[in-house]
This record gives structure tokens, sequence and C-alpha cells, in this order.
């Protein structure tokens, strides 16, 4: 009966398909274990390079999950995972494991912090919350491993049982990179990018002194010269002789 978790071998590289719930009893077919998975690594041929783990899965029970993740962060080939559909819970650490961590554009990450089923007394149901959060503290140390937020921020992603599309996975870190981006969709991410960039490279740049001002142009007018004085009229010998005559 062919299983939906399988581990294949092609040449270098071997690929692992997680497609189910991850547990320590394996009920179902679709079901996997970190005893199984560790069986399938440990008879790896020893020349394989890459190992790529394709995840969709809702998650399942924490022990399992954290075996599974530091099996893959502790083996020697290079470890590629891949989120086919969805990686949640404890399934999203298993996601952290990969050196390369892609998920497809279809695909969600969704993180909370860990839960039980418990009964008691006071002091048990105490108890049990205080081991709740060490065992939550688990996963944060293996999302802190690759994440570039602020452990607190993580806190609120895990209190707020977030679900995280693959351009938010980006942003943050859980993901190194998306496939089946169209060209609009990677056009569009690195025109924000370059607009960042600019805003931040002008936000940033420190204060340029500026030049002094050139001195005022001075406007010089010329002085008008003044109009040259009238010539005096020209002596008319002829009519003041006939003046002469006539006195």
């Amino acid at each position: 009966m062919k299983k939906y978790y399988a581990l294949e071998t092609n040449s270098k590289e071997a690929d692992i398909y997680i497609f189910g719930d991850i547990t320590s009893w394996e009920w179902f077919e679709n079901d996997v274990s970190s005893y199984t998975l560790s069986k399938e690594l440990q008879a790896l041929d020893p020349d394989i390079e890459v190992i790529n783990v394709h995840i969709n899965s809702y998650g399942g029970e924490v022990a399992e999950g954290l075996a599974i993740y530091n099996m893959l962060r502790n083996h020697k080939a290079k470890v590629r995972t891949y989120c086919d559909g969805f990686a949640c819970s404890i399934a999203s650490v298993i996601f952290m494991a990969g050196d390369e961590r892609i998920m497809n554009a279809a695909s969600l990450l969704m993180v909370h912090n860990a839960w039980m089923y418990t009964a008691g007394n006071a002091d048990q149901l105490r108890k049990d919350a205080d081991d709740l959060d060490k065992i939550t503290q688990a996963s944060i140390n293996a999302y802190m491993q690759n994440v570039n937020i602020t452990e607190d921020k993580l806190k609120e992603l895990l209190d707020a049982e977030t679900w995280i599309l693959p351009s938010e996975a980006l942003e943050m870190g859980f993901a190194t990179s998306i496939v089946g981006e169209t060209a609009t969709q990677k056009a569009a991410a690195s025109a924000r990018k370059a607009l960042f960039s600019l805003v931040k490279n002008v936000c940033l740049k420190p204060a340029v002194e500026s030049e002094p001002a050139p001195p005022p142009v001075q406007i010089v007018v010329p002085t008008p010269e003044p109009d040259p004085e009238p010539e005096p009229p020209k002596e008319n010998k002829p009519l003041k002789f006939l003046s002469a005559l006539m006195r």
C-alpha cells in the first residue's frame, strides 16, 4: 500500500514526503513517527548530498516533531524543506530544519503555543501550565535559529495562533524563498524593496552643509551725459548793417 509518508532516493538526493500527522502511533498510512523516519535516514546511502523534505501536515505530537527536527538538523546532508500545502503546529517546526526553506505560493504556515488535555487538582493544573511554557520554549528555540524577528514578536504570533502567508514567512525569515510566484508578484515585491531602499537612504543620509550663497549681483546704471549747451546763434552781419542805417 502506498503511504502518504515516504522516502525516495534519486542519484545524490533523497525525497521525504510528510503528508500526514506526526505521531508516535502510526494508525493511518499517512502518519509518520520519529522512529520510522530515523530508520529511513539510517538506511540512506552515505553519499546522499541533499535531502528534500516535502510537508503537508496539520502537525501532531511535539516530542515526535522535535525529534524529527533535530534529526534533520544534525544530518550531514544539506536539507531543503518544502511547504507543499499546510505546515501547521509542530510541522512548521520541522519546516524550520531546512538549510533552505521553500514555500509554494499557494501554501501556509501556522504557529501556536503547545497545548494538552489534562485533569487533576489546582496544583496539577498549575504544573501543567508551567510545563507547557517550557515545551513551547523548545519550539521557540527552533524558530529563533532562523527568523529575523524578536522573541517577543514571535511569542505574539504564537499567542495569536497565526497563519503566515509565504510573503510574510519570507519577510520574517521563516522561509528563504517562494516558488510559483507570477512575474507580476515578483516585480511588485522588487519595486517595494527598491522604494523602501530609496526612502531609507534619503531619511538616513547625513545633512550636507550648504555652500555659501554667491554675492548679490550689483546692477550699475550708467549716468546719462548732460545735454550739450546750445550754440549761440550766428551773427547776421547784413541784417546788422541795415539796422544801423535806419536809426
